[in-house]
């Protein structure tokens, strides 16, 4: 019998931003409509739902295949994840108008600049978070699933 382990793994990755962006577009919602943000942040919500379940899914793949041969521990895999999601999402939101990049630091919607000196830790931060999430939830999946 074919136990399918890379539909597992997919299934398993997914789990973590399917329950989190909607609770992420509740806040943009409430944020845009009720305190009349006057930033069209809707905008930027359609790549992180588009394309971040899949990525994740798809990473969870490519931990499952390599593993074998890298033995890195899945919350080091995880914590990779935002170094290449970051230059894809400021790509997409440069190509949109929404993100300015100057010498100064980033601009979005041409209202919130943010300097270099924060974009370095916040995307540290973001390794962190992925880190504990890749180790503690996907992992656990991952476990679950019997595909760790």
């Amino acid at each position: 019998m074919n136990t399918h382990p890379y539909l597992r793994a997919y299934m398993a990755g997914i789990v973590v931003p399917t329950l989190v962006l909607p609770l992420l577009l509740t806040v943009f919602i409430v944020a845009r409509i009720v305190i009349q943000v006057p930033t069209p942040i809707e905008r930027v919500l359609i790549f992180p739902m588009a394309i971040v379940p899949s990525l994740f899914g798809l990473w969870n793949m490519l931990y499952l295949g390599s593993h074998t041969r890298t033995h890195h521990p899945i919350g080091l895999h995880g914590a990779v994840l935002p170094l290449l999601m970051a230059p894809i999402g400021a790509l997409v939101a440069t190509s949109l108008g929404v993100l300015q990049i100057d010498s100064g630091g980033v601009t979005w919607f041409q209202a919130c600049h943010v300097s270099y000196a924060l974009v370095a830790p916040g995307l540290l931060a973001a390794m962190t978070v992925y880190y504990l999430v890749w180790k503690y939830i996907i992992g656990s999946l991952n476990s679950v699933l019997g595909i760790a």
